[in-house]
Formats: structure tokens, C-alpha cells, sequence
């Protein structure tokens, strides 16, 4: 019989039971423990087990709109498209219907044909073949051109049919108007997320009213990604952002934007700013700049906006506010005479422009004149504290608080008695077009300073309900009516008693009253001023119709590098084209049947159209001889009167050049700007000859040639 085997223990063996002894009771302690309570190694283990298969996805808000006064959208949000093109011949399984591309030549040709057509150059067929020859890629972006087409660019691809061609569906901010009042309304920036921010204007300052609210949805999911059919959807939708409604004029807008590019296409200058306000109301009407940018192609070389973040010494502009200063203290006789030419104050001497002054004159005839000795004796007469105090009542240096970001204050302060004389006529002190537009709406309410606005109303688009509405302001009583009536007879003899340049910008169709004002250029690499040429800023204050103003114009121009009169006589023509529009022209304005309010003819018959204008006197010019009318000019809304120019733009490329003969050069310019072709302009007076003969096509890729004869 044999003896059992007799199991023997060492060490080891003893160990090995123990280690496993201890990871189980471990192992039960860990799950007890788990079980016992929420929290495990700062993970909430009920959200992590409900969260791991749960996807949500945000559902962006519809972003607000941006109009102008009439109605007219400015920003918008629009469907976009990516061009994409399929490589892989792996996705085509049956020949006679590819799902790549096949013949790459030819699908580069042709897709660049509709990208030029568009203007989008950097999309020549020989990009898009380097995209399309790219090896080893299952679908390649034709980027940058073709990101963020519109959907006219997008069926003009599909109607070419070319295998393998596809596109990916989003959205994008579209500013129909391009660089159209573009300070004021901004831009937009996407993230990679689809996070829509705004920048700079009213995308920038209402960005959180724009935005409206995000929305999410949540679904639970299986280990793939997929939906289970049955899991419970939860949504909280997204909130549409509100819409905005400017104070903008678009017809002034596009006469200022029209004669600043004229004057930016033709000579160098740092940089300009027009602004037109309602007098009334302090209503920005129209506000544009040189240089400019396009929101839609972001081809931004300044990011300030010169209407309220450009702080500069205004020149004898600030008169007009130092002689009110004297007048509202009691120290003003306008018929007292003093000696121009020079005054020394410390140990610098004053100087009027000319050097030399006018011999003894009254300082009515000195403001006339512009001369800084009249307002250096009159700030030396009132003394520091009256004039800064006035200066601060007029709203300079503070923020005049317009909805529009990063506005500066300017600097007004003063210490030496040669800095308060300097001070009297704009130089050593710094201020924007904004403060000026706004001190200068006291001149048109009998000393009442109203403050200047620029959105008309917020409307959430959900339930129409306005949320805001802009209206007049009175910042109170700054001047007397006294005061006030006297300032505006000293500016209306500024312009018409011919002793200065200023008569350079009266127009032809109503009065005005103004003030010029030239400054130098402080040197930005230590103290005193630049000496160069065109080392200035020079500006123009003006309200019209003189003797019951309703608008004022406010410009200004850095180291303008040209003949200031075709500054002068930009200006003009942007006072007589509203003068027309807003009918203020005397002649006209008593007779209310020869007034025409513009209906909206867009996407109308052309025989239609023309057909109900044909009795009301207009000069008509239609390009085109397609039969529905795709742009006009005046907008819906616009005042015309007898005789006043209409321009439509028809569903045909087939231009035919006018007849110009007589028009005026403000005319002129808005028919070139309306049918996108450069112009050069030559002479003055009306238009006596085109360099593209009367009844011969138009190819806008020329440069149409104007003749100007004077008729005196």
C-alpha cells in the first residue's frame, strides 16, 4: 500500500496565500465602498454613468440684423457653403455615375471661370489643379476662395455638373452694402467651435443683444455614436438675437462714401472723416472714412473708428466755441478793434495765418478772418478757468457716451497762459468729429446741446416688441439763443464775405454756414510740430440751410496731399446732393407737387417701372436691357424732385454708355460708383465729353474719361 503524498509549506508559499488574502478582503472593501457612497475619488459616479453615453450638441442662435433707416439690412446672417471635392476613386462604384473627380483639368477650368466671374482671383484654375493633384487624399477644401460662397455661387456650380464636386452647409455674416458705413456697423469673428463674436461698431458694442441665446440638445447615445431610437431627447432651443435699426441714411451714406473714395482714389492722405447728423435731433444720418474696409473680405488696415476714437488738436474750428466762451461771459463787443498779426504771450509770440494779419480790425471781421490773435485775446481776457469751463460744458473732453466702442475723450487741459492762447483756436488741445458734432447741435436749438445717437430702435424678432428706442436729447441749455443767433451770423460771413477760402465750399443749391480750421501735426518723436507740406489737419464745421439749420456737417482731413478745392468742392457736392433729396432747395420747396417719394422698384418689370415715372420730369438713365430692375438709385424712400437724376440697374450686363452732356460732376460720380467703373475726372463745371462715345457698350474694366467745362 502506498503512503499520501505529504504537502510541504515554506515560506514563500505562506506569503503567495497572504498577498491574495489581502487583494480580496481589499478588493470587497473597494466595492463596498463604491456602493456606499456618490463620490468616489472626486468623481460623481451617478452623472459620470449617465453622462458617458450622452451627447450634446449646441444649437447656435439665429444672430440679429443690422438696418440702416430705411429698412435696408446692412448685417445679416446667410447661408454659406466649402466647395469640397471628392478624390477617391474608391467612392465611385458605377462609371457611368462618378462620385470623384475624374477629368481634373476640366473641373479646374470650369470652376474657375465661376470664381473670377465673382471676382474671387486668388481661384485661377491653375490653385485649383494644385488642390485637386494633391496624392493620397480621400477630399480636399478648395480654400481660401471657395470657403463661405453664397448660394448664387454655389447653383452656378451645380448647374456645371461635375463629378465629385460636393459642399459642406453653414452660415457666415453678410454685409450686403461691402465697405458701406463698415466703422459703424463692424465685423464679426467665427472660433472653431461656430462661436459668432462681434468686433468693433454695433456688432461690437450690442454683441450680447446681436447674439441672442444659445440653445443645446442632449440624446443618449450607443458605444458608436449613434442615437438609441428610444432615448429621451431633451432640447432647450436657442433664442434668435435682436434686431438693430440705425439712425443711417443709406442715400447720404452713398453720397459721402461716394466723393471721399473719389478723393481717396485720386490723391494721398492719411486719412479722412465725414459725418452728417440731423441738427435737429442729433441723429447720425451718415458717417464714413478713408481708408476704409470691406466686413466681408476684413481687409483692415486701421481698427479704430475715426468718428469717436481719433483724438487730434482741431484748429480754428475751436473758435467758434472760444468766441462763445467771450460772448456767454459778457466780454465780447464785435465791433471793439484790436491789432492782428502777432501778440506775444510769455515768451512765445502768437501769429495769425498769414503772419502779417489785416492792420486793426473788429473782432467780428477777426473771426471772419480766422484769426488767432482775436481768439488769443479774447481766452486771454476770460482767463483759464472760464474758457476750460466752457470747453466742458460744450462736452469736450468727456465721452459723449454714443453706442459705439472705444470712444476717447480727448485733453483739454491746460496750465500756461501760452497754452490757454493756443487753446482758443484748437491747437495744443485734442477733441473728435463726435464732440464737434455734438457741440455743434446747440448752434441749431437756440444754445440747446442735444446728445448725438446712432441706433433708431432694438426689435426682438420673436414678438416685435421694440426694446429700445433712440430719440432726441437735450443735454440742456449751453448757450443763450442770443448767442447762438450770433455765432451763426458770424459763420454764414466765415463762408460768404469772401476774406478767407471758405467761400471754396459754398454750393450751388442753398446757404450754409461754416468754419474752417487748419492745425498742425504735433511731432510724435518729441516736442513741436511737424514742418512738411501737407503736415496738417485740416477740417470744416458747417450747418445748413443757413438761416434755419437742419443738418451739420462735420469733416476733417489729415495731411491731404492734393489741391484743397476738390476737398471744397466734395463737400459742396455732398451738401447739394442732400439739399436735393431732402428737397431744401427754396425754389422747389414751396411746391409740394413736384415732389416724388422713390417707390422700391427692385425685382420689378422694367417697362413697368418706367412707365409710371414717365411724367414726372426725371432724367431716367437705365443700364442694362434685361426686364426686371436689380438696383436703383435713389433708394425707396429718397426725395426727388423735378429734374433730379434716377439710375436703374437691370438683369442684363449689357451696358450702353448714356448720354452725360450737363451733368454735374457730383452727378457724374454717382453714375460711375452706381455701375461699378473707374472714372477720371478732368476740368470743372458740367460734363462736356466722355472718353466712351454715346450709344458704344461699356466694358467696366476701363477707366471712363469725364470732361468738365465751366458755363461761365
Amino acid at each position: 500500500m502506498k503512503k499520501a503524498k505529504t504537502i510541504e509549506f515554506n515560506f514563500f508559499t505562506y506569503l503567495l496565500i497572504f498577498v491574495i488574502i489581502v487583494a480580496f478582503i481589499a478588493i470587497i472593501l473597494k466595492l463596498s465602498y463604491v456602493n456606499t457612497f456618490k463620490i468616489v475619488d472626486g468623481i460623481d459616479l451617478e452623472a459620470f454613468a449617465n453622462n458617458r453615453n450622452t451627447t450634446t450638441k449646441t444649437l447656435y442662435a439665429t444672430r440679429g440684423t443690422i438696418y440702416d433707416s430705411n429698412g435696408e439690412y446692412l448685417a445679416q446672417t446667410v447661408n454659406s457653403y466649402t466647395v469640397i471635392a471628392y478624390l477617391a476613386e474608391s467612392r465611385t462604384t458605377d462609371m457611368n455615375n462618378p462620385q470623384h473627380v475624374v477629368d481634373k483639368e476640366l473641373t479646374a477650368e470650369k470652376l474657375s471661370e465661376v470664381f473670377l466671374k465673382h471676382n474671387i482671383t486668388s481661384m485661377s484654375k491653375e490653385y485649383i489643379l494644385s488642390l485637386l493633384n494633391q496624392e493620397n487624399r480621400y477630399q480636399v477644401e478648395l480654400g481660401p476662395g471657395g470657403r463661405d460662397i453664397t448660394e448664387i455661387i454655389k447653383v452656378e456650380i451645380e448647374n456645371l455638373n461635375l463629378p465629385g464636386i460636393d459642399f459642406i452647409s453653414s452660415s457666415k455674416r453678410y454685409y450686403q452694402m461691402g465697405d458701406f458705413a463698415s466703422y459703424l456697423v463692424g465685423y464679426t469673428l467665427k472660433d472653431d467651435a461656430g462661436k459668432v463674436t462681434g468686433k468693433m461698431g454695433i456688432e461690437s458694442y450690442y454683441n450680447q443683444e446681436l447674439a441672442g441665446k444659445d440653445g443645446q440638445t442632449s440624446y443618449q447615445t450607443d458605444t458608436y455614436g449613434y442615437k438609441l431610437p428610444n432615448s429621451k431627447e431633451v432640447t432647450d432651443e436657442a433664442v434668435a438675437g435682436a434686431n438693430i435699426y440705425l439712425t443711417i441714411d443709406n442715400n447720404i451714406q452713398l453720397f459721402v462714401e461716394q466723393e471721399l473714395k473719389d478723393l481717396a482714389e485720386n490723391y494721398e492722405m492719411s486719412w479722412a472723416t465725414l459725418t452728417v447728423a440731423d441738427a435737429k435731433t442729433g441723429a447720425i444720418l451718415a458717417s464714413g472714412s478713408v481708408p476704409s474696409f470691406d466686413p466681408n473680405k476684413l481687409n483692415i488696415t486701421n481698427y479704430l473708428n475715426p468718428l469717436v476714437s481719433y483724438a487730434y488738436e482741431p484748429g480754428s474750428t475751436m473758435k467758434i466755441f472760444s468766441f462763445m466762451a467771450a460772448m456767454e461771459a459778457g466780454i465780447y463787443d464785435g465791433n471793439k478793434t484790436y491789432q492782428s498779426g502777432t501778440i506775444q504771450v510769455d515768451d512765445a509770440t502768437i501769429k495769425d495765418f498769414n503772419t502779417v494779419g489785416w492792420g486793426e480790425i473788429t473782432f467780428d471781421s477777426g473771426f471772419a478772418y480766422s484769426s488767432n490773435v482775436a481768439a488769443t485775446n479774447l481766452a486771454l481776457e476770460l482767463g483759464r478757468d472760464r474758457l476750460i469751463s466752457f470747453y466742458e460744458k460744450c462736452g469736450f473732453g468727456a465721452l459723449t457716451n454714443i453706442t459705439l466702442p472705444d470712444e476717447v475723450a480727448g485733453d483739454i487741459d491746460v496750465v500756461y497762459k501760452t497754452e490757454l492762447a493756443t487753446a482758443s483756436f484748437g491747437q495744443g488741445i485734442t477733441t473728435t468729429p463726435i464732440q464737434n458734432i455734438q457741440a455743434l447741435t446747440m448752434l441749431a436749438n437756440d444754445g440747446v446741446m442735444l446728445n448725438p445717437y446712432i441706433v433708431e430702435k432694438i426689435v426682438d424678432p420673436n414678438t416685435n416688441e421694440v426694446l429700445y428706442e433712440g430719440k432726441k436729447e437735450e443735454l440742456g441749455q449751453i448757450v443763450s439763443v442770443a448767442t447762438a443767433e450770433k455765432m451763426r451770423s458770424l459763420m454764414y460771413d466765415v463762408v460768404y464775405s469772401g476774406k478767407t477760402d471758405a467761400s471754396m465750399f459754398k454750393p450751388d443749391t442753398i446757404e450754409i454756414i461754416g468754419k474752417t480750421g487748419t492745425a498742425q501735426i504735433a511731432n510724435p518723436n518729441g516736442g513741436g510740430y511737424l514742418t512738411g507740406t501737407y503736415d496738417y489737419v485740416r477740417s470744416f464745421a458747417t450747418l445748413f440751410p443757413a438761416d434755419e439749420p437742419q443738418y451739420i456737417l462735420y469733416f476733417s482731413v489729415k495731411q491731404f496731399q492734393g489741391p484743397f478745392k476738390e476737398v471744397t468742392q466734395a463737400i459742396a457736392d455732398i451738401i447739394d446732393e442732400i439739399a436735393k433729396y431732402k428737397n431744401l432747395v427754396e425754389a422747389v420747396s414751396s411746391d409740394q407737387s413736384k415732389i416724388y417719394l422713390m417707390d422700391n422698384f427692385l425685382n420689378l418689370d422694367t417697362t413697368k417701372s418706367l412707365e409710371k415715372l414717365k411724367n414726372l420730369n426725371l432724367r431716367i438713365i437705365t443700364m442694362g436691357d434685361g426686364n426686371v430692375i436689380t438696383k436703383q438709385y435713389p433708394n425707396e424712400g429718397g426725395e426727388v424732385i423735378n429734374g433730379s437724376l434716377i439710375i436703374f440697374k437691370t438683369n442684363s450686363n449689357n451696358y450702353i454708355m448714356p448720354d452725360l452732356t450737363n451733368f454735374t460732376r457730383s452727378e457724374v460720380v454717382t453714375f460711375c460708383n452706381f455701375i461699378g467703373i473707374n472714372y477720371k475726372i478732368t476740368g470743372e463745371g458740367l460734363v462736356s465729353a466722355t472718353s466712351i462715345p454715346v450709344g458704344s457698350p461699356i466694358d467696366l474694366n476701363t477707366t471712363l474719361e469725364i470732361t468738365l467745362t465751366s458755363t461761365n
